[in-house]
């Protein structure tokens, strides 16, 4: 099978889904636009900042919603990937450091750089994971969180592509929703994961997720490389 046959579901949500398309066909893949997720912004009142040494996002659309609500660029912003950290620079905040990796590496970046002080978080409705736990483990020294509900990630009702090679599942929330689309529907394709946490409800139905080497899109994109060529075709 060729590079050039290979079709790609992209399971991720809008703006994002855009990008990836571009960089699949890029590689030579064929990408399939089929969102598990749909991304609602909320408006919630936006707390004093006065209080707050930081901002801490961990994703794209966490920067986007919280951008649109206030104009304020002026706090640092730690991020939790270099995708993210790119987003909050286009944004407009001007003192943004990366973590490269995943909510552990955040934590660790925030520990190392700040004690005693309060970071705002604007998250998901459903947080990917335990961002306070997090900070503990990593040692953070009198560091709170305040997290603020800034979107929601909405399952959709998207039926899967026919036919797709491959599936890329870019967050635990996407892992939880394609693996209602049961094991018979995704048995012969490489689904790709960009963390554990999102292999694990795959993995759950008997499945066997492919996880990056790193939480980062390159590292996801890389596992096509490296297996579509040893798949048979989707039937």
């Amino acid at each position: 099978m060729s590079l050039t046959s290979s079709r790609v579901w992209i399971t991720r949500a809008e703006p994002g889904a855009a990008r990836t398309v571009a960089r699949l066909r890029d590689m030579g893949f064929e990408p399939i636009v089929a969102p598990l997720l749909a991304i609602k912004h909320l408006t919630p009142p936006v707390p004093d900042l006065a209080p707050f040494a930081a901002l801490a996002f961990t994703s794209i659309n966490g920067v986007a919603a919280f951008a649109a609500l206030t104009p304020r660029r002026d706090l640092p912003v730690f991020a939790v990937g270099d995708a993210t950290a790119q987003a909050a620079d286009d944004a407009g905040f001007a003192d943004v450091s990366s973590a490269a990796g995943d909510l552990r590496a955040l934590a660790c970046l925030i520990a190392g750089a700040i004690a005693d002080a309060a970071v705002l978080v604007p998250q998901a409705e459903t947080p990917a994971g335990d961002f306070t736990a997090a900070l503990t483990a990593a040692g953070a020294r009198n560091v709170s969180i305040q997290s603020l509900t800034v979107y929601r990630a909405i399952e959709t009702s998207a039926a899967a592509p026919s036919p797709f090679d491959a599936v890329l599942i870019h967050s635990p929330r996407a892992g939880q929703a394609l693996a209602k689309r049961g094991h018979d529907v995704l048995a012969h394709a490489v689904l790709a994961c960009i963390s554990p946490a999102a292999a694990a409800p795959l993995a759950a139905l008997g499945l066997t997720p492919v996880v990056a080497k790193s939480p980062d899109e390159t590292s996801l994109l890389t596992i096509l490389n490296t297996t579509l060529g040893k798949r048979d075709p989707a039937v």
